[in-house]
């Protein structure tokens, strides 16, 4: 029995996807919820999995095609065997002769290509001759045993043209529709916002006594939970968010929306890139949980698997630009929403306390804003109740 593969149904928030990769070619057998494609949107990767044992007798959309909600992508006929499906014809031979293009699939491709593999050299133990993921590993582990000298360039592989003139190489590959929409909303927030950043500093020696103090306590007491810097921060922006709601709006339009809830976007970085998933109401969340949260979305952003409902909306962002060394930076701010925290690399400082210089492991704190909704007054007071409710943790449990 024949049966369509369509598109993920998506949200109301997304137009369309492009097909990332396709896993399975025609004429591969697949199991029941075995993955077949992945679906690239704006916002996450989508899978596609088999509804049924069977063959990929068909692909309607190829890598790099656009398709809309629940499109058809390509067919499998259910209970059917590899064998007695229609393949390409493919040489025997388990290396390709000078000339033939081997057959790889997708992840294969991409590894050799990562590797600097020349698919022409790796021998293919898959059906017909295809290079399978297995091969191009045993490929690497063979050319890292070989002696540095014998070492040659790979040939440039077909998905992604090289282009050389001497020693000047370039490499041309599409971007992805993540990076474009990144790029696009940028653009969008530079030139229809009033943005502006102010600055503040902030002594970190409290916090890390304070961690420092109960860091395997808290992890003991909250099932491996490890304390972190960013539930400090999480916690002290809800309450300077409280103070100062303005901060916490949007623009929609000529209305002004205040939000009564804290949802925080807190940025992970990815393979694909930076994504946002979002804390739902941090103001009634733990330290625990909120570490606990962020350590969730880190995990599913390598894995590729978050989801569109965890990176939609989101009343305020906190981007974490310290831990890639960054000093000071002008983050920009996530449309709709009217400001983004930027936090950045501790670092000790010579400072003047009561008339004495002390050493002091200092962090620049930068908060961008839209100036069409935030005076300079609100920005600074924000980033100041920051300050002092990070340089006096109590006051956070104290509400004070």
């Amino acid at each position: 029995m024949a049966i369509e593969i369509k598109a993920p149904t998506f949200p109301e928030s997304v137009a369309d996807g492009t097909v990332a990769t396709w896993h399975k070619q025609p004429g591969d057998a697949v199991k029941r919820d075995e993955l077949i494609v992945d679906i690239e949107t704006d916002k996450v990767v989508m899978e596609v999995l088999a509804e049924a044992d069977g063959v990929l007798t068909e692909i309607v959309k190829n890598e790099g095609d656009t398709v809309l909600s629940g499109e058809l992508l390509g067919k499998l006929e259910a209970g059917a065997t590899a064998a007695a499906a229609p393949a390409p014809a493919a040489a025997p031979a388990a290396v390709a002769t000078a000339g033939e293009e081997p057959i790889l699939a997708p992840a294969a491709r991409k590894m050799a290509e990562e590797n600097g593999i020349d698919p022409n050299s790796i021998a293919g133990t898959g059906k017909d001759g295809r290079v399978t993921k297995e091969d191009v590993v045993a490929a690497v582990e063979a050319k890292k045993s070989a002696p540095a000298a014998a070492a040659k360039p790979a040939a440039p592989a077909a998905s992604a043209p090289i282009f050389a003139e001497g020693d000047r190489v370039e490499k041309r590959v599409p971007m992805t529709r993540l990076r474009a929409k990144v790029a696009e909303r940028l653009v969008e927030a530079q030139s229809s916002m009033a943005m502006l950043t102010t600055f503040n500093e902030v002594n970190m020696k409290p916090i890390m006594e304070l961690r420092s103090k109960y860091k395997d306590l808290f992890e003991k007491t909250h099932n491996g939970v490890r304390l972190g810097f960013m539930s400090f921060f999480v916690k002290a922006a809800v309450e300077a968010l409280k103070r100062q709601p303005g901060v916490n709006a949007s623009i929609d339009g000529n209305d002004i929306v205040y939000h009564g809830y804290q949802d925080i976007g807190v940025a992970v970085s990815s393979d694909r890139g930076l994504v946002v998933p979002v804390l739902r109401n941090a103001e009634h969340m733990s330290l625990a949980e909120i570490e606990g949260g962020i350590n969730n979305f880190g995990k599913k952003a390598k894995a590729g698997k978050l989801t569109i409902e965890e990176m939609t909306g989101g009343t305020f962002t906190i981007s974490n630009g310290g831990v890639f060394g960054s000093l000071l930076s002008t983050p920009i701010v996530n449309p709709p929403q009217t400001a983004i925290l930027g936090m950045h690399k501790i670092q000790e400082r010579p400072m003047a306390v009561n008339g004495q210089v002390v050493i002091l492991p200092m962090m620049y704190l930068a908060l961008s804003y839209d100036h069409r909704l935030i005076d300079g007054k609100e920005a600074v007071t924000f980033l100041v109740t920051m300050k002092d409710l990070l340089e006096d943790p109590a006051r956070l449990l104290l509400d004070i």
